[in-house]
């Protein structure tokens, strides 16, 4: 007779042998169904990319008609509107499928897939992210008030301006994903960061010397600034885009950014003051490490190196900022005369 602890591994390896039976066979449907979906994708993709093609055939076609009778004008004006819709659906649909990575993220990662196939999966990375910066801006803010009032030490610069490169180059990987999967971020705030990252590696190079500490103060302080100013548009856009996505009238993949937007003007505008003074600064900025490297002891190339970056920094937020707002004044106009 077998003894009552044997008997007891016996029923219990029956069962999991049962359950091992079932996972094989749950297994074998999931690749089956992988199978399936990965056909389905290619499928789609390839019917999108013929339609865009044919869409874009079109549109080239419309351009040449010269149509003299009012009821073609409106059909050739229907056909173009619904154009621009379709195209919209398009991206909206390839934000769900598969797609080559671009240049930045091919250097970075190679071929690997970053597409999220799911709502849930997609707004849980774009959160994850938009936390990421909020608590690396106060981390940043912490260490560049403790650099410049208690530390006075080059190992604690390089420390900030090290970690100033490491989120900036997290920053640019996490943007080109979050790109991939349907986020708009685009013109002059995706360069902003690889400029940032430029700029944060000059200054972690540049030798501690007399022209390092003519400047260190300056651009402390100006990282604490900044640091605040971001503080404040994370949460004065994030309110934002909380309404405008509950009335159906932003993208649910769209994101904080560093500067100034136009849906930003549903409540007050109090950022644009801040923005505007931070923007002087960097202009500041660039025109004191433009006139060190006039000094005669000036040998460091970090200084000419960080100015340029500067200055490309103000001309960029600026200028985009100013081409924002007056497109909002241009369109609450035509809005008016309209009426």
């Amino acid at each position: 007779m077998a003894s009552a602890g044997l008997r007891d591994c016996v029923r219990e390896w029956e069962e999991l042998q049962q359950h091992y039976n079932e996972m094989q066979e749950t297994h074998r449907s999931y690749k089956l169904k992988l199978e399936e979906l990965t056909k389905l994708q290619t499928r789609c993709s390839s019917s999108i990319t013929r339609q865009k093609k044919k869409l874009k055939d079109l549109s080239v076609e419309l351009k040449k008609i010269k149509s003299s009778q009012e009821n073609e004008e409106e059909q050739i004006k229907d056909i173009q509107e619904n154009i621009k819709l379709r195209e919209k659906t398009f991206f909206e649909m390839e934000s769900f499928l598969p797609k080559k990575n671009g240049l930045y993220l091919s250097l970075v990662l190679g071929n690997v897939n970053v597409t999220l196939l799911s709502k849930q999966s997609k707004f849980a990375y774009k959160d994850e992210y938009e936390k990421f910066k909020l608590y690396l801006t106060m981390i940043l803010m912490v260490l560049s008030f403790l650099c410049r009032f208690i530390l006075n030490s080059r190992v604690g610069d390089a420390v900030f301006n090290f970690l100033l490169v490491w989120y900036y180059c997290t920053l640019t990987i996490r943007e080109s994903i979050l790109i991939n999967n349907g986020s708009r971020i685009k013109g002059w705030w995706v360069l902003n960061h690889y400029i940032s990252t430029f700029l944060s590696g000059v200054m972690l190079t540049w030798p501690d010397g007399l022209m390092y500490q003519i400047f260190r103060n300056q651009f402390l302080s100006f990282s604490m600034y900044q640091s605040f100013v971001q503080f404040l548009q994370y949460y004065y856009q994030s309110g934002c885009l909380y309404r405008l996505r509950a009335l159906g009238e932003r993208h649910n993949m769209d994101l904080t950014v560093e500067g100034f937007q136009s849906w930003m003007w549903r409540g007050l505008t109090f950022l644009l003051p801040f923005l505007f003074f931070g923007q002087f600064w960097q202009l500041y900025n660039a025109i004191t490490l433009f006139q060190l490297a006039r000094h005669p002891e000036c040998k460091e190339w970090q200084v000419i190196m960080c100015g340029l970056p500067f200055l490309v920094h103000f001309l960029g937020n600026f200028f985009t900022t100013l081409r924002v707002v007056h497109q909002k004044f241009q369109n609450e106009t035509d809005e008016q005369k309209n009426k």
